[in-house]
């Protein structure tokens, strides 16, 4: 087996790039870990509701990282009516992202009723926009609903949603259930699905009592990351990479009440080798990383002629920690990255 590996820069179809410091920090590792296509999430304080809110967020990032490309997105709520869908299509913006309310980070501006959103959804498959979901129902022990389920419940909206709007491009973000899985399978070519490097690899066991690997949603049982590890080995078109790396200082994730977000932005292309080795299904990083998420949100498609990265085969161990850079008056804190201090099989050529 070679020793190097040359693959296109990644593109990662669901990334969490903060704002104010961490934002600083973080937008820089991006190309460390290997990626060169972004979509960046809208859930910041506030959420960027509006087309020139994420214009102005896209230039923020890219004064940070020119060589990346940002696609931007649009958090759903009252202030996305269809006329600024109009105005968002025109001014480029690809995607707008779902929050049911209090299921995650700066979600409590989220949907609670979708079918109130009908008309942007509308609006959206006529311009031509991108549905990203965070596929969780809102806990409620009155109907039986926990983290532990909520995505599988959610799944029947993603069926209503499809059929309503046939032609609306639809992905359902991070999953991770074989329910997920399944459903999105059973579904039109207008619905995708991005998985993440950690559910890959984790399970229930591995994030209860460890909060550096507490996200939502969270990892679920070995059977469904069975069916995670198998939708990415049999190379499905529909399944491909979303990282949903979202850092928090580690005084945030160590708390009482640990912040959900897993950080995988500055080792996500050695993570990915790492595991599709250990699958035994190499041959299928690329489109994974690439070429399917590339296709489906209609992207140019790589070209033999674009800029590539090398892989080698190197021991690389995670660090320990990150420093939050920044100039603020707050106590200097770290974001504590998955994995820390273990270590990988491949690394990136001039990182």
């Amino acid at each position: 087996m070679s020793d190097t590996i040359s693959l296109p820069w990644a593109s990662d179809f669901h990334c969490h790039l903060r704002q104010g410091d961490m934002m600083d920090t973080v937008v820089p590792m991006v190309e460390q870990g290997g990626v060169r296509t972004v979509l960046a999430m809208p859930n910041l304080t506030p959420p960027l509701t509006t087309t020139q809110m994420a214009v102005d967020y896209g230039t923020a990032l890219q004064k940070l990282a020119p060589n990346v490309r940002f696609i931007l997105t649009l958090y759903l709520s009252p202030d996305l009516t269809p006329d600024e869908v109009a105005k968002a299509a025109a001014a480029g913006i690809t995607a707008v992202k779902v929050y049911p309310s209090g299921v995650t980070t700066n979600s409590d501006w989220g949907v609670l009723d979708f079918k109130v959103y009908y008309p942007t959804f509308q609006a959206m498959q006529d311009h031509n926009l991108v549905l990203c979901l965070h596929g969780e129902c809102p806990s409620d022990a009155s109907k039986g609903i926990c983290i532990l389920n909520a995505e599988e419940r959610f799944l029947a909206t993603l069926r209503e949603l499809h059929e309503a709007f046939p032609k609306l491009r639809i992905v359902l973000e991070h999953a991770t259930t074989k329910a997920a899985v399944d459903c999105v399978k059973s579904l039109g070519d207008t619905v995708a699905c991005t998985i993440t490097a950690h559910h890959l690899f984790i399970t229930i066991d591995d994030w209860a009592g460890q909060p550096h690997h507490f996200c939502k949603p969270v990892a679920k049982y070995p059977s469904d990351r069975d069916a995670l590890q198998e939708v990415v080995r049999s190379g499905h078109p529909r399944f491909f990479l979303g990282s949903d790396s979202a850092p928090h200082p580690r005084r945030a994730k160590q708390g009482e009440r640990p912040a959900a977000g897993v950080f995988t932005t500055p080792i996500l292309v050695p993570l990915m080798a790492t595991l599709f080795e250990r699958l035994g299904c190499l041959d299928k990083l690329e489109a994974f990383i690439s070429t399917y998420g590339r296709a489906f949100y209609q992207l140019p498609a790589v070209s033999s002629s674009d800029a590539r990265i090398v892989l080698r085969r190197k021991a690389l161990e995670i660090p320990e920690s990150y420093t939050i850079s920044g100039g603020s008056a707050q106590v200097a804190d770290v974001v504590v990255p998955f994995m820390a201090k273990q270590e990988l099989a491949w690394q990136i050529d001039g990182f």
